[in-house]
C-alpha cells in the first residue's frame, strides 16, 4: 500500500494486480517471453558450435563435452521446449492477427494446446533423439 502522509486513501500500488485473475493467456505470455530469451541463448551456443567446428577437433570436442554434460543437457532440452513453444505460439499469434481466436475459452484453450503441443514435440524429440543414439 501506498504511504499516506496527506491523508489521502490508501491505495495498492498496482491495481492491475488485484483486478486481473492468472490464467493461461497471461502464462503463455510470459513463457513465450521467456523463450525468446532463451532463443537467443540457443543462437550464441550455435554460433559457439560454429567456430568451435571451424577452430579444429579439439575445441569442437570441447564444446561438445560441455553441451554432453547434465547441465549442457539440460540447457538443450529446454532450447528444445523454447523451439517448439514459439512455434506454436507463434501460430496462435497468427491466428490473433486475422482477428479470431479472442474469446477466453479459445484463447485459454489455444495456450493450453501450444503449452502441450511444446511439452510433447519436446519429449518426442529427444526420445527419437536418444534411441538413435545422440547421448
Amino acid at each position: 500500500m501506498t504511504d499516506t502522509s496527506r491523508g489521502l486513501p490508501e491505495r495498492p500500488m498496482s491495481p492491475h494486480l488485484q483486478v486481473w485473475r492468472w490464467h493461461i493467456t497471461m502464462a503463455c505470455s510470459i513463457l513465450h517471453r521467456g523463450c525468446i530469451v532463451g532463443l537467443w541463448v540457443g543462437a550464441v551456443i550455435l554460433a559457439a558450435w560454429a567456430a568451435a567446428l571451424a577452430a579444429g577437433p579439439d575445441v569442437y570436442a570441447g564444446l561438445l563435452g560441455v553441451l554432453g554434460s547434465p547441465i549442457g543437457k539440460l540447457v538443450l532440452l529446454g532450447e528444445t521446449f523454447a523451439v517448439f513453444f514459439n512455434i506454436a505460439y507463434t501460430i496462435r499469434q497468427t491466428f490473433w492477427d486475422t482477428g479470431k481466436g479472442f474469446a477466453p475459452r479459445i484463447a485459454d484453450m489455444t495456450g493450453a494446446m501450444a503449452i502441450a503441443f511444446a511439452v510433447v514435440a519436446t519429449i518426442v524429440t529427444w526420445v527419437i533423439a536418444g534411441a538413435n543414439g545422440a547421448f
